[in-house]
């Protein structure tokens, strides 16, 4: 066969299959449809989908516009047979404002200087305004709910307190210069006599870390709490002491826990203070170990503060912190950390040790700091040291703890009192001069009742000469149940001592060893004493 012939043969068979192919092949068809209907505003639309396709798919074909809250029954994904019903409910949202009285707080102070049954109103209540946004959402016109999404005080509360009088059976005892002291979370000022008394504070948020009478008398610095602020523990403030109507005066100083205090000898208003970082975990701080200034003026101005030493390690457990006392003026400050009692120099800005302590194993969430203070020489200083095991323990398990002097920079160390426990807490009294030029002070030290576990003793406030003489145990009598460790303060003409005794205030005359209660509210917190 030739190849044209060939050719022709192959083409003939091709389009014969073709033929075939396309006769074997059925007719050709569009999906089928189903009938589904819309129920939306209460109208039903009858509709016409592909089979297989979702609710979606029908909202898609009908035009109907969703907003962002409508509801679909069923659900959007869900596949449709023939005869299905989507459902379609509107869902509208709105936003309303209310604003409601927030009733004020009536406090009452109990006061025992006053007659029972006589009260006298100290500040008058007002109520508060709020206001609270609420989201509402509404199906077919209807409410469903209604939740608040803001809440906005426009005027704070003002509670109403009242100061009443108790029955007291306590002669009034006469007092030198002003004694402050914390009741009930308030401050209060005494001056000549205990019967004469007056609030200075009454906000009830005093926490009590810091509260410091300045060196005249006429101006107090103290901390307040500070509610629902995970990075805010406290703030620092003051107010004067002489006016009654005085303003309080934001120092703008934050968590302040273990120092701050009136820098001395000058005229100014100037605190000295030291800063933690709030911590979730216990002791809810992380101690920088800083020193910082800050001066303010009578009238409520307040300048930038000045650091003095940055923050740092604080030596051995320094994430409890470091303390700090102040000599007779602003050129000697002394400090004190788990391992170390020494000085601050000014010039360097930085610690210089004199004393190294042998830090205390405490196996647990605090710190022992030993208790420090100056002499009035402003060259002797006063501590707690830990001393040496009595037994097998470990150097830094020894339960014992004694009060020592040290004379200036590396000078004569001498003990004062053995076992005297862990929270002695020295302080000196007032100075007099004696007729031969010579400085005279005591001091005031707590002993513990039980030396050996002095961690959990009670104490009995004592006193003896700087040299160590003349050691005599004040108060509370023998067989009485004991202090909690305190610092406690001296009057300034160095005849009496204020202590802190079943939660109440106390002043105790240093000649005759007698107390006298001066508070019946127990709730005393701290307290300060100065001319």
């Amino acid at each position: 066969m030739k190849p044209e012939q060939r050719l022709l043969k192959t083409l003939q068979i091709a389009f014969s299959v073709a033929f075939l192919i396309a006769s074997c092949s059925g007719p050709q068809t569009t999906a089928e449809q189903i009938q589904v209907s819309i129920v939306v505003d209460g109208e039903e639309t009858k509709l016409s989908i592909p089979s297989g396709s979702t609710v979606q798919n029908a909202i898609d074909i009908s035009g109907i516009t969703l907003g962002s809250l409508d509801r679909l029954d069923p659900p959007g994904y869900t596949l449709l047979d023939a005869g299905s019903t989507i459902m379609i409910t509107r869902v509208g949202e709105r936003f309303e404002i209310e604003q409601i009285e927030i009733p004020f707080e009536r406090q009452t102070l109990r006061n025992e200087a006053l007659p029972i049954g006589e009260s006298h109103l100290l500040q008058p209540g007002s109520n508060g305004l709020q206001e609270i946004t609420y989201r509402i959402l509404e199906e077919g016109g209807v409410e469903i709910s209604r939740t608040p999404v803001k809440n906005t005080i426009l005027v704070e509360p003002i509670p109403e307190i009242v100061m009443v009088g108790i029955q007291s059976a306590y002669t009034p005892v006469s007092i030198e210069g002003r004694l402050a002291y914390i009741s009930g979370q308030n401050a209060w000022i005494v001056q000549g006599d205990t019967g004469n008394r007056r609030p200075l504070v009454l906000t009830g948020d005093l926490d009590g870390y810091i509260f410091k009478l300045s060196d005249d008398g006429r101006f107090l610095l103290f901390t307040r709490q500070v509610e629902d602020d995970e990075d805010t523990i406290n703030r620092l403030w003051a107010v004067s002491t002489t006016d009654a109507n005085a303003e309080l005066i934001d120092l703008k100083v934050e968590n302040i826990v273990h120092f701050a205090d009136w820098m001395p000898g000058i005229d100014s208003r100037i605190v000295a203070y030291s800063t933690v970082e709030p911590s979730p975990a216990a002791p809810g701080w992380q101690a920088n170990n800083d020193l910082s200034t800050v001066r303010f003026t009578e009238s409520g101005v307040v300048f930038r503060p000045e650091t003095v030493i940055e923050p740092n390690a604080g030596g051995q457990y320094g994430w409890w912190g470091t303390m700090f006392v102040w000599g007779e003026d602003h050129l000697h400050l002394a400090y004190a950390q788990a391992d170390s009692i020494g000085f601050v120099d000014f010039d360097t800005a930085s610690f210089v040790p004199v004393q190294e302590i042998t830090p205390y194993r405490t196996l647990s969430d605090w710190v022992w700091v030993p208790g420090l203070t100056w002499g009035r020489d402003n060259r002797t200083l006063f501590f707690i040291d830990h001393g040496a095991p009595i037994a097998l323990e470990n150097p830094d398990a020894s339960p014992v703890f004694d009060l020592v002097a040290l004379s200036g920079q590396g000078g004569l160390r001498l003990p004062l009192a053995e076992r005297t426990g862990m929270f002695a807490f020295p302080t000196v009294s007032p100075a007099s001069l004696l007729d031969t030029g010579e400085i005279e002070y005591k001091l005031a030290f707590l002993q513990a009742i039980s030396p050996l576990e002095s961690d959990t003793s009670n104490y009995r406030l004592t006193v003896l000469d700087r040299d160590g003489s003349n050691l005599q145990g004040i108060f509370p009598p023998l067989g009485e149940s004991g202090l909690e460790p305190q610092p406690v303060v001296w009057s300034p003409g160095a005849n009496q001592i204020a202590v802190i005794y079943r939660g109440d205030l106390w002043i105790v005359d240093v000649a005759s060893e007698l107390g006298q209660r001066i508070t019946a509210e127990g709730l005393t917190l701290s307290m300060d004493w100065s001319p």
